[in-house]
């Protein structure tokens, strides 16, 4: 069967990485360290996708400056403390060599920073399979398109071509300011209402589900 798709481009936390829990409890346990307002893991959950800055602005809205610093270090602080026990889902790793394998471009769009994209894809050995990267630090923060866009133009592959994979309305809305089909995933930070009218041309409520198909359909 022909290759519908060049490029698959993957967020990382929530989609590849089984890290929504480590990361909500992180914002959490920071917002208490720092003496804000309690969240629910809900609100705290549903911010994951987003870089850092936003991510507090979409909490908080305009804290001052002092507060917004100290729940940005405090939080990075909770991260790092338990990123490397991250694992990834089930069955991924081994989807992504078979992809490789297959002549798939893979890259990675995430709302992590660069220090901690890199650390996690050295961590779980998929590094050398991914063709390029974005993180926030080198991008405007999702739904902005310049993370696809630059993908896009780096491995040399139409909008028609690229497929985004992702777990949150901002990796769909991203795709779709893109011009780029997108698959949502349920098994993340976000249930399938929040981003189902981003028009994902498919959704998969476990990895397995999702390797499978991307295996015979992609």
């Amino acid at each position: 069967m022909p290759k519908q798709f060049d490029l698959i481009v993957w967020d990382w936390d929530g989609t590849l990485a089984d890290s929504t829990a480590m990361i909500t409890n992180a914002i959490l346990k920071a917002a208490e360290q720092v003496g804000l307002p309690a969240l629910t893991p809900q609100a705290a959950s549903n911010i994951i996708g987003l870089g850092l800055r936003e991510s507090i602005e979409a909490l908080y809205g305009s804290l001052p400056a002092e507060k917004a610093q100290a729940l940005a270090t405090q939080y990075t602080a909770n991260y790092y403390a338990g990123e490397s026990e991250i694992p990834l889902f089930t069955g991924a790793a081994d989807t992504i060599i078979e992809l490789s394998k297959r002549g798939f471009k893979l890259a990675v769009a995430t709302g992590k920073g660069r220090r901690g994209l890199n650390l996690a894809l050295e961590h779980c050995g998929l590094g050398k399979y991914f063709h390029s990267t974005r993180t926030v630090d080198e991008c405007f923060s999702k739904p902005h398109p310049q993370m696809l866009d630059e993908l896009m133009d780096m491995l040399v592959t139409i909008p028609d071509r690229t497929l985004m994979i992702g777990d949150t309305s901002y990796d769909l809305q991203m795709a779709q300011n893109a011009g780029v089909r997108s698959v949502g995933v349920t098994y993340g930070a976000q249930k399938a209402e929040q981003w189902q009218h981003f028009n994902p041309i498919r959704q998969f409520d476990a990895f397995a589900s999702l390797s499978k198909w991307l295996l015979a359909e992609a």
